[in-house]
């Protein structure tokens, strides 16, 4: 009796190993879950997580099983003649509907077998109770695995044609129990067996029954366990039960490609996502697998599963319904890293659906996608076409980074002040376009209105950056008073920033201010040695483009940054771009006091200008002394008036000296080009037209190198070398052009050749070419 036992028990053992080896083959083969000859399962043991769990064999031997059941469960055996365990009768067993049938199943009605078969293999006795239990409640999905399963215990069964005909189970409290377990009421079934064995000692239910409540109530934890994010116990529950893991479980599937992804293990998580795409044939599943994987998997492994994709009968490829969803996915990623490479196709498709369909969501992505990429014009593009159909915050804040990038940030300031209070990154993008804004060379021409919400915001928000600039603004419009205030309002905000120092301590300089300049220096003395080595200022005037005089009313209000301004980092940005272009070197040059021309002259009376009059009603001679009095007092754009007055004299000498005059206003002004024009109202011998046009050159040099135009810089310097022996203050600005342009060589020479004349400036830029060529080096 015992060997039958241990035939009986090695049958059943082999039965289930087929049946689960059946659905898992697949899986066996992509993660080596027992298949012989290879490692430890991998998915399931998930690096030996549970190592008491063994790892199957196809290469199974039943009778050596048998053996060594028999030989513990039993005492020495007394029958000799054992019956062997393929010919022995099973135990029925109910469905298992935990795990459905593989892949591949067979119909629910087969054809009888040959004659000849039957004759070879005689039908074998088989448990069909379950089978006309789910057909009689229409449960097409259980009947079709308990086919399955029973097919491969029994390779030689053949279904029956008509499930309902078979008798009905004799045992009506089993027939309650089986009710329970397809009800999912697992706990009042435990109950039920409990209860019955309690009662009957020697009933025992049937080991499928067990073995398939087992596994349902592991499904059950392992569903509960991945809706409350507990993904370690996802895998130790998938690792505990592989038989939940096949192709008719694919939702559990899901569950644990997504707990090893949410524990760190991406790898893990896309060979399940392969898994189900390689094995699995349901078209909705593979869809949606696909659609689950792109939120939790990267760009690059997802392309690796896109590469598993079928085509379809007609010619199209299987997922080309989510297309466009994966294109959005994808790009938004790009948006996140800009060092990933979106595949053009991905592009080119998202590109087509904003032009189709419009979304303003697709132009944002197509915007920032380019923006972080320093495709500045590509950018705007799209986020005006986003603004076009919905002006959104990030659209606003998008457009005026691209337009900062592109040195246009007067359009920027206006597009993101209605929004500079939506969020901490619009408002450091409306800040960072203010302080460009007053940055820019030659300045910008502002309505007081701009100026005046511009003042208040960064008031408001004590913004240091564009509280300086608007001190080197008012420098340049030759307001010190009010250039001082804002430095030490800046100051005030940031006591360390040194740059607003500086251009407080030349402002007192210029005021003529010692004991304010000689606090200063104190106060610095060890932290900046331009500060505590002030020199001569009398040189530092401005170089910037002054607004029309009518603006004068909002002194306090009307920055710039200077043309003396020091070396300084670029303003800050929202985080997402920068403010220089990658391509340039973020350096600068401290830009060369203005090219003065020297003529004799007689002397001339400094009072009667500190006034303000109409120098169009006076003679063109005392215009013309006029003029030379608010030069002198360092008043350019009042002496260009009068020296436009002085113009219209008779007497051809004073129109001369009134035209050269004119020019030289226009050039302390920054106006390069007003000063050519204007030194040609009126002939001016060789010497002053070789001075002037020195000037002009050096002038027009200036202005291009603060535009970030450094190959043209380079041209304006060459064209006044021809003319005039290079001083160092321009060899130092040829220095920095050729570091800009990251032509390092050029850039060494040039600065080692000022930096043995001891310029400071020249030394500072050597130092830069080696921060540049050499960080490791200098870190």
């Amino acid at each position: 009796m015992k060997s039958s036992l241990v035939a009986v028990s090695a049958a059943v053992v082999v039965a289930t190993l087929v049946t689960g080896l059946k659905d898992r083959a697949a899986l066996q083969e992509k993660f080596g879950l027992g298949a012989a000859g290879k490692p430890s399962p991998e998915l399931m043991m998930m690096g030996r997580i549970k190592p008491e769990v063994p790892a199957g064999n196809s290469d199974f031997n039943a009778q050596l099983v048998a053996n060594k059941i028999e030989a513990i469960t039993s005492s020495p055996p007394s029958a000799p003649n054992a019956p062997e365990p393929s010919a022995a009768a099973p135990q029925p067993a109910a469905p298992q509907t935990a795990a459905h049938p593989a892949p591949v199943t067979p119909p629910i009605v087969s054809a009888p077998p040959a004659p000849q078969q039957v004759a070879a293999a005689p039908q074998p006795a088989v448990d069909e109770s379950a089978l006309r239990y789910f057909a009689s409640r229409g449960d097409k999905v259980r009947l079709q695995a308990e086919i399955s399963r029973l097919q491969a215990l029994y390779p030689n069964w053949v279904p029956p044609a008509d499930p309902l005909a078979i008798p009905q189970n004799g045992d009506k409290q089993l027939e309650a129990m089986w009710q329970l377990y397809s009800d999912g009421r697992y706990a009042e079934l435990r109950k039920a067996v409990a209860d019955r064995q309690a009662a009957d000692a020697g009933w025992q239910p049937p080991a499928d029954l067990l073995d398939r409540l087992d596994v349902a109530e592991g499904r059950a934890r392992l569903v509960n366990a991945s809706d409350l994010k507990q993904y370690a116990t996802v895998v130790d529950i998938a690792a505990a039960t592989p038989s939940l893991l096949t192709c008719s479980e694919v939702d559990v599937l899901w569950r644990v490609a997504e707990a090893f992804i949410q524990t760190e293990r991406a790898q893990r998580g896309q060979d399940a996502y392969t898994y189900i795409l390689k094995n699995c044939t349901n078209p909705a599943e593979r869809q949606a697998t696909v659609e689950k994987a792109s939120t939790l998997l990267a760009y690059q492994p997802m392309q690796a599963l896109l590469a598993l994709e079928r085509p379809a009968a007609d010619g199209s490829k299987e997922f080309d319904a989510i297309r466009d969803n994966l294109a959005r996915r994808f790009m938004a990623e790009g948006d996140d890293d800009p060092k990933l490479a979106i595949a053009p196709d991905y592009i080119a498709r998202l590109e087509k659906l904003a032009e189709t369909e419009g979304l303003a969501s697709d132009a944002l992505l197509l915007g920032w996608y380019q923006l972080r990429r320093n495709n500045d014009a590509d950018a705007e593009k799209w986020f005006r076409a986003a603004r076009a159909k919905q002006n959104s915050a990030a659209a606003s804040q998008g457009l005026a980074l691209a337009l900062i990038a592109r040195k246009t940030p007067e359009e920027a300031e206006d597009v993101m002040f209605r929004w500079r209070a939506d969020s901490d990154d619009a408002t450091s993008t409306y800040l960072a376009a203010t302080a460009n804004l007053m940055a820019l060379q030659p300045p910008a021409d502002l309505a007081e209105e701009v100026l005046h919400r511009i003042a208040t915001e960064v008031i408001a928000r004590k913004y240091v950056p564009t509280a300086q600039q608007f001190g080197w603004y008012a420098r340049s419009l030759n307001q010190f008073q009010t250039a001082a205030r804002w430095f030490e309002t800046a100051l005030a905000w940031k006591p360390d920033d040194e740059p607003s120092a500086y251009g407080l301590v030349i402002t007192r300089e210029q005021l003529s201010d010692r004991k304010g300049v000689l606090d200063l220096q104190r106060a610095w003395a060890g932290r900046s040695s331009r500060i505590t080595n002030l020199e001569d200022t009398s040189s530092l005037t401005p170089n910037a483009l002054t607004p029309p005089l009518a603006k004068g009313g909002l002194a306090a209000q009307q920055p710039a940054q200077p043309a003396q301004r020091p070396p300084a980092e670029p303003l800050p940005a929202e985080r997402r771009v920068t403010l220089q272009p990658g391509a340039e070197v973020v350096v600068r040059a401290a830009r060369p006091a203005m090219e003065t021309v020297t003529v004799p002259r007689g002397p001339r009376q400094t009072r009667g200008c500190s006034t303000t009059i109409d120098a169009g009603q006076l003679k063109p001679v005392d215009a013309l002394s006029r003029g030379w009095c608010l030069m002198d007092i360092n008043r350019p754009m009042e002496a260009i008036s009068a020296f436009e007055a002085a113009l219209q004299s008779p007497a051809r000498k004073v129109r001369e000296d009134a035209a050269y005059g004119q020019s030289l206003a226009y050039l302390r002004a920054g106006l390069s080009t007003n000063a050519a024009v204007a030194a040609t109202k009126a002939p001016q011998n060789r010497q002053r037209a070789a001075e002037l046009q020195v000037a002009i050159l050096a002038d027009r040099a200036l202005s291009a190198f603060d535009a970030g135009r450094y190959r043209e810089t380079l041209i304006y310097l060459d064209q006044r070398a021809q003319l005039q022996q290079e001083r160092i203050d321009l060899m130092v600005l040829r220095g920095y052009c050729y570091l800009n342009l990251k032509m390092y060589g050029d850039a060494t020479r040039i600065f080692e050749a000022a930096a043995a004349t001891g310029s400071r400036d020249a030394a500072r830029g050597l130092a830069d070419v080696r921060n540049v060529t050499h960080p490791d080096t200098n870190n």
